[in-house]
């Protein structure tokens, strides 16, 4: 087995290197020595949420450049991630995406990489790692 720790980046993680937010140099660095995993949910969040605040023509480039980047975009889908990832949603009342994301973290003992405060709960079952939320404007 690989010494190499293998993470699951969350749409929050990939949404603050693009948007070159605090963590960002912490994403690229994972990028950069670890096996990254990147669950289809996230393509589809990143893809929704840039055709409704960028456009379409940003989203089709993010889309791409997460395509090309060095991340294994996890795509299979089967009834023992589908329950799963259902337990969590019913455990945590977590979105969709965020109880895949999370059954897949679980399925390839990933840490996962993220902002977003939904996983908070669940530090003790998932291993994780918070990137700095963002600065409240003041």
């Amino acid at each position: 087995m690989s010494d190499v720790p293998r993470y699951v980046l969350d749409t929050s993680a990939i949404l603050t290197l693009i948007e070159d937010e605090d963590g960002a140099d912490r994403v690229e660095e994972i990028l950069r020595s670890g096996k990254v995993l990147l669950p289809w949910t996230v393509l589809l969040e990143i893809n929704y949420i840039t055709r409704q605040e960028s456009g379409e023509t940003e989203a089709d480039r993010r889309y791409a450049m997460l395509r090309e980047s060095p991340v294994t975009i996890l795509w299979n889908v089967d009834e023992q991630l589908i329950l799963a990832a259902s337990r969590m949603k019913a455990r945590h009342r977590i979105s969709f995406a965020d109880s895949m994301i999370l059954a897949y973290t679980l399925r390839n003992d990933a840490v996962l990489i993220h902002k977003d405060p939904e996983f908070d709960a669940l530090a003790e079952q998932v291993a994780q790692e918070q990137l700095q939320y963002k600065r409240k404007a003041e």
